[in-house]
């Protein structure tokens, strides 16, 4: 059975740098499986390979969409699987690397059939939101459909409204869509290597990142997109660094507040990504505390060749 390799991690662990040295060792096709980084627009606040680690192989799905486009598990698998399985049959390698483990996930498991979505109906729903607050339409809901109602907070309107879009357009429950059977997996034997490091080297090294944005012209890439007219599609994303770029051009905070907002909600991210992949992915961990970029790749080798 062939073999597919993903390095995984969270933000800054250096599983970016790991996934270029083993796809130069193997002569493989480098496959982004990040959430931010597969929009065109955004480089420098999202740590895409270099250009000139672009230029060395091949790179995909890095700008495979703009600002306004809508992303999704669904969306990623169905494209991942396909770029992947045109690569195998041209006897190319893929490697998939990235920190979105629900992409991942998507890709390795495959999905439930895509409920319907009715835009009147979701327009509808959200006026009732704004009316009556989600707390109401949660208790409607746990009329509609208790299992879904049960696994989600008073407080969590998207999911609320759309678990209710699903039933009044289809008839059918979310927790219905959920228990069918998955299709669209990328099938093969999959290998997956995660990359981990303690959390003080960790906050120090999305410190040092962190810094390294700004410096890099994080606001300045910012600011182009704002000239471009692309500020709603920007603000839609909540995408981290980017949102307090905006608020340092408007002038609500300074540098320093701005690089620590980035800061702290770059750590909460990582730290919802090492629990996901600590208890959703079954992957080879490796510690990545003392940088030894060798030893990893070795690791990272014998494990797919295991």
């Amino acid at each position: 059975m062939r073999r597919i390799l993903a390095i995984v991690g969270a933000t800054s662990t250096g599983k970016t740098t790991l996934g270029e040295a083993v796809a130069e060792r193997l002569g493989a096709d480098i496959v982004c499986a990040d959430a931010r980084q597969v929009f065109r627009e955004l480089d420098i606040g999202t740590g895409k390979p270099t250009r000139q680690e672009r230029g060395a192989r091949p790179h995909h799905l890095f700008d495979a969409l703009s600002l306004g486009d809508q992303p999704s598990a669904g969306w990623y698998a169905r494209e991942a699987r396909d770029l992947c399985e045109r690569l195998f049959a041209e006897g190319r390698t893929p490697i998939l690397v990235g920190g979105s483990g629900l992409y991942l996930q998507a890709l390795q498991r495959g999905l439930h059939a895509e409920p319907p979505r009715d835009a009147a109906v979701r327009t509808r729903l959200q006026q009732m939101l704004q009316a009556d607050g989600p707390q109401v339409l949660h208790a409607r809901l746990a009329s509609a459909d208790p299992v879904t109602a049960a696994r989600l907070s008073p407080g969590d309107s998207q999911r609320i409204t759309r678990a209710l879009e699903v039933y009044e357009s289809s008839g059918r429950p979310m927790s219905w869509w959920h228990e069918q059977e998955r299709q669209g997996a990328l099938v093969g034997e999959w290998k997956v290597v995660e990359v981990a490091i303690g959390p003080r080297l960790l906050a120090e090294r999305i410190a040092t990142r962190t810094h390294g944005m700004f410096e890099s012209g994080l606001v300045e890439e910012t600011r182009a997109l704002v000239a471009d007219g692309r500020r709603a599609s920007l603000e839609a994303l909540q995408a981290i660094g980017y949102d307090e770029s905006l608020l340092l051009i408007d002038g609500t905070i300074d540098r320093d507040v701005a690089e620590a907002r980035t800061n702290l909600r770059t750590r909460q991210m990582a730290k919802r990504q090492r629990t996901w992949f600590r208890h959703q992915m079954d992957a080879l961990r490796l510690d990545g505390d003392d940088g030894d970029l060798a030893r990893l790749v070795a690791a990272a080798l014998a494990h797919v060749r295991g």
